[in-house]
This record gives structure tokens, C-alpha cells and sequence, in this order.
């Protein structure tokens, strides 16, 4: 992974405003509000991460409260700072949709302007009864329903007759659920392919997911080998541009799923959040410029989409106790952004993700700290930037704040 590093054109790497490497973690649904057209999606008054701190009394977050997160939003446990570390704010999602592929999509620079479709009835009889006939067997299911109780309600049922559960939410979902003792993990990639071939326009489903499981009746488990088959973005993101570059690009956690593999130079697939920051540190150690992207799931997948907010808690506190190995691994011209892709209250009734604003904290080692980055109007202001400071040609429909950040 180690590059001799060939800096773009027009750029100095001696300036103070030039940045060799971007380490961007998403927190994986940490909202911090309702955006303005929240009711358009049913998600009125979701705010995830004040909710999570209300539902347990107070969090405990000391380090992301001292980089400004409190500044952002004061929620019990988490205050504002005078003179926080890093520069803060909170950005509004342009694209339409509240899901994790169009957030990071819009992170790196793409807006997603049509709605993906969804089914909150099942899919049409006629499309179940073409995937039925490639795979050579019924399906069980074909609704929108929560991951776990699905399993809970059909799998015995798949276990004593292999046909796949299939199943979707409120998100563009494809998801095939097999257990794997039952159809190998092996077998149910190639089912996912072959429904990734069927859902073209007009059922152009932005994802389809692989969800396998292991256990008994009643004591289901999911298990890690969940694997995403998804569209790629409809045009270049930063991690296009970047790869284009000698620098690296790193994709750490489900990355290579969302972004269909495409602009990374390496991807490192995890289990869960610590080994996500892990290999974070680790790419940190042998990236010399580049971007490194991480998100981080465990928050969303365990904790906001079973309504677990002591367990979303709890998440965020791991998170904290890791944020000064993050800061130590920083070099004087790196950049660490601290950032969400959208909400999943999990104190709501609901167990989908919720349109809401997310944080924004930008740190560099040697620039001016603590500056109001304001309210963003686009996730895509995130790339716009990343691509200024490390000097990346782009037409981002976003506005840059660049100037802000390496500011001395």
C-alpha cells in the first residue's frame, strides 16, 4: 500500500494548506436532529444521539466532547467546549433518500436526486416468481419486515425446507436471509448475484443483501458473513478521483460494499467496530497520502435498528475511549473527520433510519481549531472539501470550506 506520492497539479505540499491524507470515520446513523423536511419521510422529532443520551440519563464522551461535538448539540453528559480541538458542524443530506449508501454517496460527492424504489408491500409477484425460477426454488417471506423478527417468525420454516427468506424495509432492500447450515454462504452470494442481475429499471433496487444466520428456533444469530451487492454511484465520487491519483484509497468496513468496489486501491472488510478502528489505525500506519474511509456499523446494524439505545450507548462510549489513539496516528499534514451518514433514533416506535442532520468535526494537528463550520446545506460540501485540500479536480454540487479548516 505504500506509494510514492505525486501531488496534483497546482499543488504545493509544503503550503499549510495542503493536506497528503484525509482518515474519515462515519458513525454509522448518529443523527443529531430532524432536517426541515423530516415529515416527508415520517421521522418528525428524531434526533438519535440526544434520545440515546436521554434514554440512559447521561453519556459519558469526553473526547469527542472536548473536539466540539457538545457545540454541535448539548445532549446530557456531552457539553459545549470554549475552545474545542477541532472545527465543528452539522450537514444536511440533499440527496433523496435516508439510507447508508445515498449518505455516503453524498459524502464523497454524489447527490442522489430520484428516490431508489422501495416495497413496503413485497415485491411484485411477477419478479418473486423470476428469482424463483434462477434458483431453482420457492421463497418464504417476499414483505417488509424487521431482520430479526423475520427470522424469529420463518426461520424454522427455511430450516425445514431451504427455501430462502427473502424480505425488504422501508430502505431499497433486497434482502435474502439463509441459514448457513442450511444453504452455504457460498450458495446464497450466488442467489444474491442472480437477483442483482433481475433488479434493473423499473426495479432498479439500490442493494441487495445477503443475511445469513446460524442457531436454533428462537435463538437466531446473524452472523457476519453479510455481504451487500449494490449499485454503483451514478458518477465519479472522491474515492474515483483520488484512485486516479498515485495516492491511496482505503475502504475499511462494508466501503467496498456501498461503493460496488469502485475508486479503491484496498479494502479491509471487518466484524465490528473495534476491528473497524483497528484497521484504521493500522492503514494509518502504511498509507502515506491518499484517503482512508471507515464506517463504523455496529451503532446502526445492533444497536439503532433494534432499539437498543443502552446499547447504541454504550457503542459511542467505545467509540470515545479510541478517539486519542485516533488523534496520536495523526501526522501534521493529516486531516481526521468525524462525520454520520444518517439517523436511526432507536427510541422511536420505528426501526428504519431517520432524515436527520449529522455531526461534522474536522480536526488538523497543526491548524487553527475551533471554528463554527455552520450549518451545511449538502453532505457534498465534505468532498468538495477533501478534494481542495488534497488537490483533486472536481465539479461537486457543493460548497467547500476548505479556507475554514487549515486556516492558521
Amino acid at each position: 500500500m505504500n506509494r510514492t506520492h505525486v501531488p496534483s497539479p497546482g499543488c504545493d505540499p509544503e503550503k499549510p494548506s495542503y493536506i497528503r491524507r484525509a482518515v474519515v470515520i462515519v458513525l454509522d446513523s448518529l443523527g443529531v436532529g430532524e432536517l426541515p423536511d423530516a415529515h416527508f419521510y415520517g421521522d418528525e422529532g428524531s434526533n438519535t444521539l440526544l434520545h440515546v443520551a436521554q434514554a440512559v440519563g447521561r453519556i459519558n464522551l469526553p473526547n469527542l466532547e472536548k473536539l466540539g461535538l457538545g457545540n454541535v448539540i448539548q445532549v446530557p453528559g456531552v457539553e459545549a467546549c470554549r475552545s474545542p480541538r477541532a472545527n465543528y458542524g452539522k450537514m444536511a443530506e440533499r440527496s433523496a433518500g435516508k439510507d447508508t449508501t445515498v449518505g455516503h454517496w453524498e459524502l464523497m460527492g454524489v447527490v442522489t436526486e430520484k428516490p431508489f424504489p422501495t416495497y413496503p408491500n413485497g415485491f411484485p409477484a411477477d419478479l418473486i416468481s423470476e428469482f424463483e425460477n434462477r434458483i431453482g426454488r420457492k421463497v418464504l417471506g417476499n414483505k417488509a419486515a424487521s431482520g430479526t423478527e423475520i427470522l424469529n417468525e420463518l426461520g424454522e420454516q427455511h430450516m425445514q425446507t431451504g427455501f430462502p427468506i427473502v424480505y425488504t424495509s422501508a430502505d431499497s432492500v433486497f434482502q435474502i436471509a439463509c441459514h448457513e447450515e442450511v444453504v452455504p454462504v457460498e450458495q446464497l452470494y450466488s442467489m444474491c448475484l442472480i437477483a442483482r442481475k433481475l433488479l434493473v429499471p423499473p426495479h432498479n433496487v439500490q442493494r441487495v443483501i445477503a443475511r445469513p444466520f446460524i442457531g436454533n428456533p428462537g435463538a437466531f444469530v446473524r452472523t457476519e458473513r453479510r455481504k451487500d451487492f449494490s449499485l454503483p454511484p451514478s458518477s465519479d465520487t472522491l474515492l474515483d478521483l483520488i484512485s486516479r491519483t498515485t495516492r491511496d484509497v482505503v475502504g475499511i468496513g462494508k466501503i467496498e460494499d456501498i461503493f460496488a468496489g469502485r475508486g479503491l486501491t484496498m479494502s479491509v472488510h471487518t466484524a465490528n467496530n473495534d476491528e473497524g478502528i483497528r484497521a484504521t489505525l493500522s492503514s494509518m500506519a502504511q498509507c502515506e497520502s491518499g484517503l482512508i474511509l471507515t464506517n463504523l456499523v455496529d451503532f446502526d446494524m445492533l444497536y439503532g435498528h433494534r432499539n437498543d439505545s443502552a446499547g447504541y450507548a454504550r457503542a459511542l462510549e467505545s467509540f470515545d475511549s479510541a478517539v486519542p489513539s485516533l488523534l496520536d496516528a495523526l501526522r501534521e499534514d493529516d486531516l481526521l473527520v468525524i462525520t454520520a451518514d444518517h439517523g436511526c433514533d432507536p427510541t422511536t416506535p420505528s426501526t428504519d433510519h431517520s432524515r436527520e442532520y449529522v455531526p461534522l468535526l474536522v480536526y488538523n494537528p497543526r491548524s487553527r481549531r475551533g471554528r463554527n463550520l455552520g450549518i451545511r446545506k449538502s453532505f457534498c460540501d465534505l468532498a468538495c472539501t477533501l478534494a481542495d485540500l488534497l488537490g483533486v479536480a472536481h465539479f461537486f454540487p457543493g460548497v467547500s470550506f476548505a479556507k475554514k479548516v487549515l486556516e492558521v
